[in-house]
């Protein structure tokens, strides 16, 4: 009766081993999923914007993984209504930013200044498809997956709009904006400074009242707006 035991145990044993593989595959995108789900409200509510960069350049295999993940941004009808450029060329970077400081020189008094970027070793100019009303919108979602994208892997970041409206108004800097390369039809809307951080910022305050629910009443002529 023992060696019957011992086999049919033997037996389950060897079953339970063999499915251990199968088991483990099917357990295992439940905890992941919770896990990416922490680590995304993690990134999220961590993340700030960097104003203070280190020389090294972001690798082009960190910035591919950003650029990948930006443009599995959600969009309007898969239109994809964005023209992206990276530039890591400090010969670009430093050559605008000798045209930002002649026509300002006064950015050159500081001694901390280096580049119009905020000193960000990597930029990436976003162009917005100007014949699609919600253009503007993926674009925004296009740069927000790789800000965020961004500081889970330690890289910094900051949008910037004053270096974009110096480009498009600024005569001695036409030449740069052209070298960009925007197809016909887009329109470059912002620009993001990519780099590894400088400085740790705090949090800056949100205002919550700003955030409602609006719930209806009972009498369709009634609203009920209640606060977070």
């Amino acid at each position: 009766m023992k060696k019957v035991i011992y086999s049919m145990l033997g037996a389950g044993l060897l079953c339970l081993s063999s499915c251990g593989g199968q088991t483990q595959t099917e357990q295992t995108p439940a905890v992941d999923k919770s896990s990416a789900k922490n680590q995304v409200i993690e990134t999220i509510m961590t993340r700030r914007s960097v104003r203070k960069y280190l020389p090294q350049p972001v690798n082009r295999d960190t910035m591919q993984m950003i650029l990948d993940c930006g443009i599995h941004a959600p969009n309007g009808q898969n239109k994809q209504s964005w023209a992206v450029r990276v530039v890591d060329n400090p010969e670009f970077i430093n050559g605008i930013t000798e045209v930002y400081k002649k026509v300002n020189p006064k950015v050159a008094e500081d001694p901390g200044f280096k580049n119009m970027f905020r000193n960000a070793p990597t930029v990436v100019f976003i162009a917005n498809d100007t014949s699609y009303d919600m253009s503007q919108i993926d674009c925004g979602l296009l740069g927000e997956n790789m800000i965020l994208s961004a500081w889970s892997m330690g890289i910094g970041s900051c949008c910037l709009g004053s270096p974009i409206r110096f480009m498009k108004t600024e005569p001695q800097a036409a030449d740069y904006l052209k070298r960009l390369n925007i197809p016909e039809g887009y329109e470059l809307l912002y620009c993001i400074a990519f780099g590894y951080p400088d400085e740790s910022p705090a949090a800056k305050p949100r205002d919550a009242s700003k955030v409602m629910f609006v719930d209806k009443n009972l009498s369709r002529s009634q609203i009920v707006i209640r606060r977070l």
